[in-house]
């Protein structure tokens, strides 16, 4: 039996519209959530391998009185993907270009998610002219030297040789549910049974949705040649870190480290967490990017 999300209820209250626009003649999907004719509040960007569902917790925890957009990342859900070779350079312009298209003013708070804080990161770094940004378990320091350094390589393996095999078997080794399982088992860290199956039926449903091997294997290595701390100097925007002391992707004191190179920056802390705070803790998640969107009212 399906498990049953515990965000359901209250999305379900959040008006939502799915919209396309084209960003440098290339399709990027995004979905709207909220009062769309008040001022845009928050835009967010997701992870590696996932799609705008990632973040619906977040925006369920926060409510309808927050106007908010979700993009799917270029090459996944149902974006376009970039050309190729894709680098970080080329996804921070994709960002920096499709806030400029939607019309997102300086005042909307940019947020990322893993993967989607390298990218926020980057734009920064290119001249983001948003004034204050948000990342949910960055990546503060390279992958491959991160708690699960081993498993990093082996992870750059998998997709190398899911893009060099022929076809067919490339995208059954990229869609494998068993590696699946295994990915999504070993960033789970709830007890809650019913919040455990949930996390995974979502990555089973939209881990695998994705423009092409070579446009995946170039995201990953985008991902794992790049972290937040090589922009710490050019970030200038005020930044919210919201960490989790269990995540293996990145380390707390590295954590608190980028936190130290970054002038203001504030960090908060959630305990018995791993990098899933999107799907563990979006209450604790909500509650710190409530607070942080009206300190920008006052």
């Amino acid at each position: 039996m399906p498990a049953v999300s515990p965000f359901a209820s209250k999305l379900e209250q959040i008006p939502t519209v799915h919209a396309s626009v084209d960003v440098s003649g290339l399709r990027t999907d995004y979905w709207e959530y909220g009062d769309s004719s008040s001022p845009l509040q928050l835009v967010l960007i997701h992870g590696f391998r996932g799609d705008h569902h990632g973040l619906e917790p977040i925006v369920a925890e926060l409510g309808p009185g927050v106007h908010a957009v979700i993009p799917d990342l270029p090459g996944f859900g149902l974006s376009e993907a970039l050309p190729s070779p894709a680098n970080i350079d080329s996804f921070s312009r994709w960002l920096i270009q499709f806030l400029e298209v939607i019309g997102a003013d300086k005042d909307v708070v940019v947020l990322g998610h893993s993967f989607g804080s390298i990218v926020v990161g980057g734009a920064a770094a290119q001249g983001l002219t948003q004034r204050r940004i948000i990342m949910i378990n960055p990546i503060a320091a390279n992958a491959l030297k991160g708690p699960r350094g081993i498993m990093t390589r082996l992870a750059v393996l998998y997709y190398k040789a899911a893009a060099a095999l022929p076809a067919r078997a490339g995208y059954a080794l990229l869609k494998n549910k068993l590696i699946v399982r295994v990915m999504s088992e070993t960033m789970a860290k709830t007890d809650d049974k019913n919040l455990r199956q949930w996390i995974h039926e979502q990555h089973d449903q939209y881990f695998s949705l994705f423009d092409s091997r070579d446009s995946v294997l170039e995201a990953f290595e985008t991902s794992v040649s790049n972290d937040v701390s090589m922009f710490a100097p050019k970030i200038h925007q005020e930044l919210l870190m919201l960490v989790a002391d269990k995540d293996d992707i990145t380390a707390l004191p590295e954590q608190k480290l980028l936190a130290s190179r970054i002038p203001g920056a504030q960090i908060e802390v959630v305990e018995g967490v791993g990098h899933l705070v999107h799907y563990e803790a979006p209450d604790f998640a909500a509650k710190h990017i409530q607070a942080f969107l009206d300190e920008a009212k006052k």
